[in-house]
């Protein structure tokens, strides 16, 4: 039996059945889905409104006119706007059904800043926890999770407020390793060096490391950071990387 981490999967399903398998535990660090990838353009997006506009909206929003974006995309699915909603939340189900299927052990996720927890509770497996604000302890050491990412002008499904995340961690009290979909407000952390532009980090989880001293912080979200991890006083802090472009989980423990 190993400890497995899988962060930003995206929809790399086979890659997970490869990696992960039935006396394994998994903990699943958010972005379950494939909205869109930008590198390969595919996902979701793609498939509903056509590379063209994905590319033009990935332009837009990479030179910070959001508006743009969003009017772009709503005079595309002008006149349709039934039929691509329903067509959207089809493919949603289907891929999260393809994610949960493919979950050959017991597991303990948060959802990312791209996923849709309402499905992901009402479609996940027996075997799968959503664990956001539980404490668990596994293999003789106390895991707590906190899920989501904090909000952006892109005012997406898996958004929480700062006030919600910084309460849902703050309530886990001392455990020894902390998973969360979002790092630490650090630069060197939160910088995605492809992407060249900084995601948003959480405060709060430094003045957590710096109060509880966990053994581990474990999170994904920042696909190309700048670093992958760090030590915060005792605290090891680790990216689990972009499964969905790297194919390979992280085995715990990471410590001596």
């Amino acid at each position: 039996m190993a400890l497995k981490v899988i962060a930003d999967l995206h929809s790399a399903t086979d890659a997970l059945k490869n990696e992960v398998s039935p006396e394994d535990i998994l903990l699943l660090l958010g972005d379950l889905v494939n909205i869109v990838d930008y590198r390969e353009m595919s996902g979701i997006m793609v498939r509903l409104y056509g590379e063209d506009v994905v590319r033009q909206v990935v332009d837009l929003r990479a030179a910070g006119r959001i508006d743009e974006a969003r009017l772009l995309m709503a005079s595309t699915r002008e006149g349709k706007e039934a039929e691509f909603a329903s067509r959207f939340g089809e493919f949603l189900r289907k891929e999260y059904r393809k994610v949960f299927a493919a979950i050959p052990c017991p597991a303990y996720l948060v959802f990312g800043n791209v996923d849709h927890p309402k499905l992901i509770e009402e479609l996940k497996g027996p075997g799968v926890v959503n664990a956001d604000g539980m404490v668990v302890p596994i293999l003789g050491l106390d895991f707590g999770f906190v899920a989501g990412g904090l909000p952006t002008p892109l005012q997406i499904p898996g958004e929480v407020s700062e006030e919600r995340y910084d309460s849902m961690l703050m309530g886990l009290g001392e455990v020894d390793v902390v998973c969360s979909h979002i790092p630490p407000a650090i630069p060197e952390l939160t910088y995605d060096t492809l992407a060249k532009r900084s995601e948003r980090g959480s405060v709060k989880l430094i003045e957590y490391i710096t109060r509880f001293e966990p053994r581990l912080v474990l999170f994904g979200h920042v696909h190309q950071p700048l670093i992958s991890s760090m030590h915060i006083g005792r605290t090891h802090v680790v990216n689990a990387g972009y499964f969905r472009r790297t194919k390979r989980a992280i085995e715990l423990p990471l410590w001596g």
